[in-house]
């Protein structure tokens, strides 16, 4: 397995480990108030989601390509 590979596997894994966390974060009772009360979620909960959704891209592109 090349070097690319096991890089895309593990930002593969990372991107859904951050993406987990963010949706825990955002399932909160605390974070459902706020996102009631300012409709969105607080920076940390966006940060796991975005960098979680990133993390994943980039890992399918490294495992894809040749």
């Amino acid at each position: 397995m090349s070097t690319n590979k096991i890089i895309g596997l593990v930002l593969l894994v990372l991107g859904a480990v951050l993406v987990f966390f963010g949706l825990n974060a955002a399932d909160a009772p605390l974070e459902e108030a706020s996102e009631a009360l300012t409709g969105r979620y607080s920076d940390e909960t966006m940060y796991y989601l975005i960098g979680g959704a990133v993390a994943a891209v980039v890992g399918i592109v490294l495992l894809l390509k040749k």
